[in-house]
């Protein structure tokens, strides 16, 4: 096995750096070396670690360009996706370190077994993170930012393709003022990263990736009764209602398809449109897609970049042809481009049924699944007959409807009304069934990885 990794520019296959995977030991000494670091970060009063939190954000605007400028070139974005990306990396910063300070603090309780008690938030120790590669910067704060705040000593295994963005956010911590150690990117094959997992020191395991990368890494973390945190994929449904507005589902449909070259998590993947609006949305539809193009990231006609690697692409192609011999339908897109780099053509698959790709599994590209309802009723079935659930989407009129449909019946972590959205500061993020478990943002990752301590004096 080589001991090395290389990242690669997706748009034209050239390399971009060669890097030398860690020994064993390297990251064993790496792990320590957090701990030892968390043992004195934990003692940091929170209004302490909210500075330094506040000074992450600040930082990352400081590399807004140099952080920008790789993430285009590791994964293919666009740089002014790539460049909302680092904006958001800020707000979830400002967020926590205005709130993190009110969610860790004591909370008094009175015990009925003695004078006074308190329930104080402990840090655990060091916190293990997996991250992919579609958002090289929101991914590695996502998790990172919470459990800095927290206390915890944090630790990053990368996607290898990004493996220069996980490094320029280790330099941007410690240029922050964040103390040496308490965050470290591991550079490790997967085989030293089950060791990780295995390590004493580490409290916690959160892997955000595929379902089946899911149940590796909590199988592994439960043999040593280690919590995880799984955020997987998902194939998000957004339903378009009787009563739905056409320009709205259109501009939604279109967006939350194609944002992030499509590879998005909680990205808009299947399109289920009831019988009324059927043909209309689909002629509407596949007219706006079939006028996308994929192309150089930086130039400013690419409406879309390439994906990022080739063999995702291949993977993605081949589901698109699985799906059509069982039966869907082309109706734009579908061929895989012969040249350099990892594009793959805005694609619109119709006759979609179960069975098929295109809707039982995540298309992680810009392929979009039409399926036909015969009305809001039977659309939300077909929503929830899923095995993921992670987010979606509902396009109608009746906003109170909808907004019932959404809390009692869409069975997601997260379901956006008339509009498509990634991920707030101020919002839980996760999802439920093969979608994973636990919850980022709006405070609750901040409590993920924590011991809720209870303190109980039973005489003054």
């Amino acid at each position: 096995m080589s001991n090395s990794i290389k990242t690669i520019n997706p748009t034209n296959g050239e390399t971009l750096e060669s890097y030398t995977l860690m020994s064993s030991a390297e990251a064993k000494q790496i792990v320590d070396a957090c701990y030892e670091a968390f043992l004195d970060w934990r003692l940091e009063s929170l209004e302490s670690r909210a500075k330094t939190v506040k000074a992450i954000g600040q930082a990352l605007q400081k590399h807004k360009e140099e952080l920008a400028d790789l993430m285009v070139n590791e994964m293919g974005k666009l740089p002014s996706q790539a460049r909302q990306e680092v904006d958001l990396c800020t707000g979830i910063c400002d967020y926590t370190a205005e709130h993190g300070p009110k969610k860790l603090a004591d909370e008094e309780r009175q015990p009925g077994n003695g004078k006074r008690g308190f329930v104080t938030y402990s840090p655990m120790g060091v916190i293990y993170g997996i991250q992919p590669w579609n958002f090289p910067a929101y991914q590695v704060v996502r998790y990172s930012i919470a459990n800095i705040m927290a206390g915890n000593g944090v630790l990053l295994k990368h996607a290898e393709n990004v493996t220069g963005s996980g490094l320029l956010l280790e330099k941007i911590y410690r240029e922050a003022g964040l103390p040496e150690n308490v965050f470290r990117t591991l550079v490790i094959s997967h085989d030293v990263s089950d060791e990780v997992i295995a390590h004493s020191a580490v409290r916690g395991v959160t892997l955000t990736g595929s379902d089946g990368a899911g149940r590796k890494v909590a199988g592994k973390a439960a043999e040593h009764l280690k919590k995880t945190v799984l955020e997987l994929g998902s194939n998000d449904a957004y339903l378009v209602l009787d009563d739905a507005d056409m320009d709205v589902a259109i501009n939604t449909c279109v967006q939350g398809r194609v944002y992030n070259g499509g590879q998005t998590c909680v990205a808009a993947k299947r399109f289920v449109v009831t019988e009324k609006n059927y043909e209309t949305f689909k002629k509407r539809y596949v007219e706006r897609m079939q006028s996308l193009k994929a192309g150089d990231p930086t130039q400013e006609d690419s409406d879309l970049g390439p994906m990022a690697r080739v063999d995702l692409r291949d993977d993605l192609h081949d589901q698109v042809e699985e799906s059509v011999r069982k039966g869907a339908k082309i109706l734009c897109g579908g061929e895989k481009p012969s040249g350099k780099g990892a594009f793959y053509p805005v694609t619109v698959l119709d006759y979609v049924t179960p069975g098929q790709p295109a809707y039982d599994d995540e298309l992680f590209g810009p392929v979009a699944a039409l399926i036909r309802a015969k009305d809001d009723e039977d659309a939300m079935r077909i929503a929830n007959d899923s095995r993921y659930g992670l987010g979606g989407g509902i396009i109608s009129k009746d906003v109170k409807r909808a907004t019932e449909l959404a809390s009692k019946y869409f069975d997601t972590g997260m379901v956006f009304i008339n509009g498509f959205g990634v991920a707030t500061p101020e919002m839980p993020f996760g999802g439920v069934k093969n979608s994973g478990y636990g919850r980022e943002h709006g405070g609750f990752g901040m409590h993920e990885f924590v011991n809720a301590k209870s303190v109980i004096v039973v005489q003054e």
